[in-house]
């Protein structure tokens, strides 16, 4: 039997969205691959002389989300030999002590997006070009990275994203001496657990200073403040937190708010039950720890948004 007029046009009705489906699915594939890329793989992991580090981002139904983590191993991704040379040719004198602290010493970025769809991801590599690209300026200008990138981030941001978009990130620095520094807008703060002590311990609210998150509010500082229009006012220069982490055995661990919003039946998993699987696998590497609470956190309860934590362990 021949189809009549109407068959027809819902036949290419059916097959047009057919194709727009196919295509949207192509490109959100082509999405995932892209940001897939700028996902840290195992070979990124900082080495540090008596430091142990692992992390990863859990996302949300195994996809692709807001959560992001950048490595900074400084004698890995920058020759600092032949910026010291360069320092020493230029008369930049005042560079070399800075690059020298670089060889003792690590950067993390954790991150979080607001949201977990897969096209959040596009703040978080946003993010990741913006924080890279202005490490290698600050490199080559100031032999390492200052508040200034992170000023100059929140700009660029309050200027290119909307308010309903916003990321929390800290970044923080890793010595072989045991010292962590670090600056933190709008995100949770680390948790660090006592070998000696055998708990999570707290730090005063001076050691605890946190920033509105990255794009909500310009800089008070900024030099181009008065051609910015903010109607919630401004934020303050970011101020760097510093702990001093000297005991054996002793835990750092950075993560996104999914660690902490983790919850069943109203229990949430940090940070009691966090502490108590610290407690038993406190003697393995970081890595293992890493896998350890990975697990646990899993079997406790079904996750809600992207959890995501960095296992920093001294030796």
């Amino acid at each position: 039997m021949a189809l009549d007029s109407s068959d027809k046009e819902i036949d290419s009705i059916i097959k047009d969205v057919g194709d727009a489906t196919k295509m949207l699915m192509g490109e959100l594939d082509n999405f995932q691959d892209i940001a897939g890329h700028i996902k840290p793989s195992s070979g990124e992991m900082p080495k540090l002389n008596g430091i142990d580090i692992y992390g990863d981002i859990v996302p949300l139904n195994g996809i692709i989300g807001g959560d992001h983590i950048i490595y900074v191993d400084f004698k890995q991704r920058y020759d600092l030999d032949a910026r010291i040379q360069k320092a020493k040719d230029r008369g930049h004198a005042h560079l070399i002590p800075k690059l020298e602290e670089c060889r003792q010493k690590a950067g993390i970025v954790v991150a979080d997006v607001s949201g977990h769809q897969i096209t959040d991801a596009l703040l978080a590599a946003m993010l990741h070009q913006a924080f890279l690209m202005g490490a290698m300026y600050e490199m080559d200008h100031y032999g390492n990275i200052t508040e200034k990138l992170f000023e100059n981030i929140n700009t660029r941001f309050f200027n290119s994203s909307s308010v309903s978009k916003f990321l929390t990130m800290i970044y923080g620095e890793i010595s072989e001496d045991g010292r962590f520094k670090f600056l933190s807008a709008g995100h949770p703060m680390p948790f660090v657990y006592s070998s000696k002590q055998n708990r999570i311990v707290d730090f005063p609210d001076n050691k605890t200073v946190s920033f509105p998150p990255i794009g909500t509010l310009p800089s008070q500082r900024d030099i181009d403040r008065r051609t910015q229009k903010s109607v919630l006012g401004f934020k303050e220069e970011y101020a760097v937190n510093e702990w001093n982490l000297l005991g054996d055995g002793d835990i750092l661990i950075i993560y996104t708010d999914g660690l902490i919003e983790h919850e069943r039946d109203e229990e949430l998993y940090a940070p009691n039950h966090l502490e108590k699987k610290l407690h038993e696998v406190k003697d393995q590497s970081s890595k293992e720890i890493f896998n350890a609470i990975k697990t646990d956190l899993l079997a406790f309860a079904d996750p809600e948004d992207d959890i995501s934590f960095v296992v920093i362990k001294w030796h």
